[in-house]
């Protein structure tokens, strides 16, 4: 029977076009999904960045059947259940040091409004009430909610919607092609562009600004990678004006870049990591906070029968969810994934470098098990020769994304090198008919 599709109005789709030649996924394990006729597709991309331990994991499937068997919800304001605090206590066992403390929400953009918003009135409740400046970064993606279009910079996310949040300014971004195009890993180049926080310091004086907000690598605008000693630099500046700095990990978190945390792959911790996606393997909604001591014991004064933060969600730790990151968290332990990725980031970095020189392949960057190709934009035209190429290998049963004219990949840290040359293969094959 055939699907009718009238009603659903999707997410971040070419609506229209989709409506004419659908791409519906019925089923998946493993490193493939299957469409409803029983055509194979590969996962090139973890679902949405999500799926780092690849689909249907036994573990994860059970936990989720029997913690809905035993108890479907549990309200989380002045009440809990146990599975919260054990996840919690779990899940700062492997966060860089320091950031001990866990809120629980429901996706990124979440994860993201509630950083910003802990660093805001953490500022406040030391008496330091002038800090409600937030600074993002140009080219950054923190979600869909107004705190994250308005620090995030991707134009399309932002342009209409109105003014977005008062009092947000943005530092440049570090993607620069004549200078690091084809960087195997971090650039060589950059690390000064840290430095254009320090023009926003002058600008706005560093008494105003309570939060620095980027993405280590930044994901969904292109595999954009931090240059050598950028970060560091980033760090020492918000240290130097008393300035929180939070990173947004929602797509680098739980192994991508071969560390638990790309915080830990680059060595530098920030004061608030937002992570979702591959904390329940993608399997139920769900996102965190972790937070520092520091941060959260500013709030942990007066009546002791009163709301220190007035901030949460309906569903924050829902026990499905909590089931659900447990299992993921045994199932990526069992088998070594959080660091799989630094086994294979050799073998993927040649697969995927060995597209240089192909028609249209401007630049080609990687980390850990992602990576993006960027394409010369068709004249008039941007975004469709990636679209274009997008198409293809879905046709070919090979699932990437695009965002703009770059393709990215992110596969299942549970990916083998025949997969890696299969998924680089039909690349390069799909780049040079779509030439």
């Amino acid at each position: 029977m055939a699907t009718k599709m009238d009603a659903y109005w999707m997410p971040f789709t070419a609506n229209r076009q989709f409506k004419q030649s659908p791409r519906l996924l019925a089923k998946s394990s493993g490193m493939h999904y299957w469409t409803p006729e029983g055509r194979e597709i590969l996962d090139g991309v973890a679902g949405l960045w999500c799926v780092n331990a690849g689909h249907a994991r036994p573990k994860i499937v059970q936990a989720i059947a029997e913690q809905a068997a035993e108890m479907d919800f549990a309200p989380p304001f002045q009440m809990a259940h146990p599975k919260a605090f054990e996840l919690a206590e779990k899940l700062v066992e492997i966060t860089p040091a320091g950031l001990s403390k866990v809120f629980y929400t429901n996706s990124g953009s979440e994860s993201v409004e509630t950083a910003l918003k802990m660093a805001i009135a953490y500022h406040r409740v030391r008496g330091d009430g002038a800090r409600t400046r937030l600074i993002g970064r140009e080219r950054g993606y923190h979600g869909v909610n107004f705190g994250g279009i308005s620090v995030g910079g991707i134009v399309s996310n932002r342009k209409m919607f109105g003014t977005l949040l008062a009092g947000v300014d943005h530092i440049r971004h570090t993607h620069d092609l004549a200078r690091n195009a084809f960087s195997v890993g971090q650039p060589e180049h950059g690390a000064e562009l840290a430095d254009d926080l320090e023009r926003l310091v002058t600008l706005h004086d560093a008494s105003t600004i309570a939060a620095v907000i980027v993405e280590p690598v930044a994901g969904s605008t292109g595999v954009l990678l931090p240059p050598k000693g950028y970060l560091e630099r980033l760090r020492a500046i918000c240290d130097k004006h008393g300035i929180l700095l939070i990173f947004d990990e929602v797509i680098t978190g739980f192994g991508r870049t071969g560390q638990p945390f790309a915080a830990q792959t680059f060595g530098v911790t920030p004061d608030l990591m937002c992570v979702a996606k591959g904390i329940t393997n993608g399997c139920v909604p769900m996102g965190a906070v972790f937070a520092s001591a520091k941060i959260h014991d500013a709030f942990m004064n007066g009546p002791e029968h009163l709301i220190e933060f007035f901030h949460g969600y309906t569903y924050s730790a829902h026990p499905l969810a909590c089931a659900a990151a447990l299992a993921t968290l045994e199932t990526y332990a069992d088998e070594g994934l959080l660091t799989r990725a630094a086994q294979l980031q050799g073998y993927f970095a040649d697969a995927l470098h060995s597209l240089k020189g192909l028609p249209n392949v401007i630049d080609i960057r990687n980390i850990g098990l992602v990576g993006g190709v960027e394409l010369a934009p068709l004249p008039g035209e941007p975004a469709k020769r990636a679209f274009n190429v997008f198409l293809d290998c879905w046709d070919q049963g090979v699932l990437v994304r695009t965002t703009g004219d770059i393709v990215a990949l992110s596969p299942p840290l549970i990916v083998e090198k025949p997969q890696i040359d299969r998924l680089v293969g039909t690349l390069a094959a799909a780049i040079k008919r779509c030439a």
